[in-house]
Formats: C-alpha cells, sequence, structure tokens
C-alpha cells in the first residue's frame, strides 16, 4: 500500500488532470471530488476514478474546458447545460440559484443536462445542507442493470440521495444506487481478482455469476431488493431522463459508443427549505428530527453516513493508502 496526505493526493489528481487537459477550474473541482471519495473511505469513488476520467476525454465523450450555461425555464426550476462537461462545474454553476429559488418558493428543483457523471451525490447532499436545506437527487447513468424478473441490461446503477441538515452535527446523508451494488465496486473486485458476493450479477444467460469480468462485460448486474429496487431504478429513469429532457441508462449507452466512458446524462436535484415551510415553528419541528436520530442511536444502530464521517476524521489526521498497483497507474497518467 501506497500512503498519502489528503494534500499529496490533491496534488497527484490535479497533476494527472492538467496532464489530460482539462481546464483549470475542471482540474480543481474533479481534483476536490475525487480526493473526498477518498478521504471519507469510499474508495469506488476516489482516486481509482481518475483513470476513468481520463479515458473518458480521451475517447472524445468529455469535453476538457466546458463552460455551463445557467437557465431559468420557471420561477422555482433551474436549468444547467453541462455542455458535454464533467458535472462537478454544472452544479456549482447553478447551486446559488438553486438555493435562492429554495429560500424563495420553499421548494426549488435544479435540472443539470448534458453532462458527464462519476461522482457520488452525496457530495452535492452535504454542499446543500451546508446551505440548510434538505436535498434529494438522482440520475441514470448507463444500461449496466436488469430489471427485475430479466436478463439483459437497461437500467443504470441509478442512485439516489438524500440529505438533512443539523445544527451542531453532522448532516444525516444517504446515497445508495439502485442496483445491488455501486458498479465501481465491481470494478473494484474484477481489478483484484475477487469473486462477487451472491446477488450482484448474472452471466450472459442470465444465471448468477460471481465472475466480475463476466457480469461487466456480458451479462448485467441486479437491482436491490428485486421489484422494489427495480420500480424505483424504472422511477429514475423517467424523472430524470425524460422528465428534464435526457438520457435515459440504455439511450446514454448507445451514446457511447462501445468505448467505456463514463456515462453521459442528467441529473435532477429538488432543494426544499425549512424556515419557508415552517417559519417561526422551525427550531421546534426540527428538533423533533434529532430525537428520531437520537432514537435510532439509542438502539443501537447507525445513522447512514456514520462510517464515512469517521472514516474522514481518520484520513484528516493520517491520511490515504491505496493499492501500489493503483499508485503506479496514476502516476503514468501523470506523464
Amino acid at each position: 500500500m501506497t500512503r498519502l496526505t489528503l494534500s499529496e493526493a490533491h496534488q497527484l489528481s490535479a497533476s494527472i488532470l492538467r496532464h489530460a487537459g482539462f481546464s483549470e477550474a475542471f482540474v480543481q473541482a474533479i481534483a476536490a471530488t475525487v480526493v473526498a471519495g477518498e478521504r471519507d473511505g469510499c474508495t469506488s469513488h476516489g482516486l481509482w476514478r481518475l483513470l476513468g476520467i481520463v479515458r473518458t476525454l480521451k475517447s472524445g465523450k468529455a469535453v476538457a474546458d466546458a463552460e455551463p450555461l445557467v437557465s431559468e425555464p420557471a420561477p422555482a426550476l433551474v436549468r444547467v447545460d453541462a455542455r458535454g462537461g464533467f458535472s462537478q462545474l454544472a452544479f456549482a454553476a447553478g447551486l446559488p440559484l438553486l438555493a435562492e429559488k429554495a429560500r424563495s418558493n420553499g421548494i426549488a428543483a435544479m435540472a443539470i443536462n448534458h453532462c458527464v457523471h462519476f461522482s457520488a451525490l452525496w457530495v452535492e447532499m452535504e454542499a446543500l445542507t451546508e446551505l440548510g436545506l434538505v436535498a434529494m437527487a438522482c440520475n441514470p447513468t448507463q444500461a449496466y442493470v436488469a430489471p427485475a424478473g430479466g436478463s439483459r441490461p437497461l437500467f443504470g446503477t441509478n442512485p439516489i440521495a438524500f440529505g438533512w441538515p443539523r445544527a451542531g452535527a453532522q448532516p444525516f446523508v444517504f446515497d445508495f444506487a439502485t442496483s445491488a451494488v455501486a458498479r465501481g465496486e465491481i470494478e473494484l473486485h474484477r481489478r483484484s481478482g475477487q469473486p462477487l458476493p451472491p446477488g450482484w450479477g448474472v452471466d450472459r444467460h442470465g444465471q448468477p455469476c460471481s465472475d466480475a469480468a463476466e457480469v461487466l462485460d456480458q451479462g448485467a448486474m441486479l437491482t436491490f431488493g428485486g421489484h422494489k429496487g427495480s420500480a424505483l431504478s424504472a422511477m429514475i429513469e423517467l424523472i430524470a431522463g425524460p422528465l428534464i429532457g435526457d438520457l435515459t441508462s440504455l439511450e446514454s449507452a448507445v451514446f457511447d459508443e462501445g468505448h467505456n466512458a463514463l456515462p453521459y446524462h442528467g441529473e435532477l436535484i429538488i432543494a426544499l427549505d425549512p424556515q419557508r415551510f415552517l417559519g417561526e415553528q422551525a427550531d421546534q419541528h426540527l428538533a423533533r428530527a434529532e430525537l428520531l436520530f437520537e432514537t435510532i442511536q439509542g438502539q443501537g444502530a447507525r445513522l447512514p453516513s456514520q462510517r464515512r464521517y469517521t472514516a474522514r476524521a481518520n484520513s484528516l489526521a493520517n491520511g490515504v493508502e491505496i493499492a501500489d498497483s493503483l499508485y503506479q497507474d496514476l502516476m503514468a497518467l501523470r506523464g
């Protein structure tokens, strides 16, 4: 294993992205995101993602210097055209207006269109909860996942995330794929040669499969919870695809043209302002939410993201460790 301070991880990431040809705005935004994933123990969305980011740019499926275009289609709506760039700059460009509209109307939505996406959604949820807003987000990806009862890829991993601000405490955040596991986890199993646990994927014949390469290249991933996860995944295809005028996961796979690039699609983000909903009673009702969290933990249960926050504290103090093989691959990308 190779140990890096967070500063060293950021410097390494930034140098790789500059060498690949990204504008400085994208260098800083993407580097911050992958380092945040590594810092929080989300290795499937950490430094390893740089391999796919550079591959996607070299394949011509991302724009290295795209400038997002923000518009206002309705009083409570924001639209950001990422213009083929990675999603980080599009989110940052639209965030101030989304927050302003949420505070004005109580609720607002932002559609990000034509973006390349690789990051965990909890990064965006934390940005919104820092502003005191409750938030939700979802997006399709590429056709990797079979619907319940099916055997061929149709859905994406289709993550959904939620964030709730808490005074004096880390926000309540969850972020999970509607597939049984994030695709990056299966990629890491292929990289390490480890077999997949049951329920993660099927082979080309629709039979249970523990071979990561077979699932990724010829088979399909599975949804979590059978038909329940499948229904949620279909919902995300609709509200973050046709509803916002962007691609479904199957359409994104067609757009990819076999390049194995990172997914190109849209994202839907919804923000709600507790102060606007509750007025003078806001503090009273938000205190009731704290009682809910205390009761959950009082039973010995874990709140979502607790392990991530623990990993963050450790990384801030001790840095992060990555496999030597990954470090060598990253150094090669650095040129």
